[in-house]
């Protein structure tokens, strides 16, 4: 017999009964016990009474298997994750469970896809399975936004020193806004101030 979706199931006398007789008349069935819920899945032995007109009565036993066929109710929620610094993330699958049930207790839950990178960037589909204790399983689905909140990592180059000389002729060591000023004025200006004669040249 099969319990129904709330994890109960009954049985009368009569669904055991295999043709009990008697030489008057059977006046009463009785089965023991008669109720099943989820921790009775499986075999059970169970008692059925036969009492006559008389009073006279007479037991046997009968197994009772009992099936839990219904599948656990899923309910998933969508979530936001942001990669690490090395672009990965990785997600359970209770992180997109949102209160799934079942009638006989335990579940257990597993992912299609929980793992993510760079190539994943935006919404991704992923498929919530639940699977009860005995063997019943439901999916459905849940939306995993990536996002990528690392800023670049920029690698300056080393310092350098560039020298020059001025109008008296001596050697002048140019910090670096001092070279991109001339810079400046040598791309905008035709001659620029105090620097028409200058003479950059590396240090080696």
């Amino acid at each position: 017999m099969n319990l129904d979706a709330s994890g109960h199931a009954s049985i009368t006398a009569a669904q055991v009964d295999n043709g009990s007789s008697d030489n008057c008349a059977i006046t009463n069935r009785v089965v023991s016990p008669s109720s099943f819920d989820c921790t009775k899945v499986g075999a059970n032995t169970v008692t059925l009474t036969v009492t006559d007109s008389s009073g006279n009565s007479a037991s046997s036993s009968a197994i009772v298997t009992v099936h839990d066929i219904t599948a656990p109710t899923v309910v998933t929620k969508d979530i936001d994750v942001n990669l690490d610094a090395s672009g990965h993330v990785t997600i359970a699958a209770t992180d997109v469970n949102n209160g799934s049930s079942d009638s006989c207790g335990s579940l257990s839950y597993s992912l299609d896809k929980s793992s993510f990178d760079c190539s994943n960037v935006g919404a991704n589909t992923v498929s919530l399975t639940v699977t009860d204790a005995n063997g019943n399983h439901a999916s459905a689905s849940a939306t995993v936004t990536v996002h990528d909140v690392t800023p670049p990592t920029i690698a300056c180059p080393a310092d350098i020193s560039v020298f020059t000389t001025n109008a008296a002729g001596t050697v002048v060591n140019l910090t670096l806004p001092a070279v991109l000023t001339i810079a400046l004025w040598h791309r905008w200006l035709p001659t620029p101030p105090q620097a028409a004669h200058s003479r950059l040249a590396p240090q080696w």
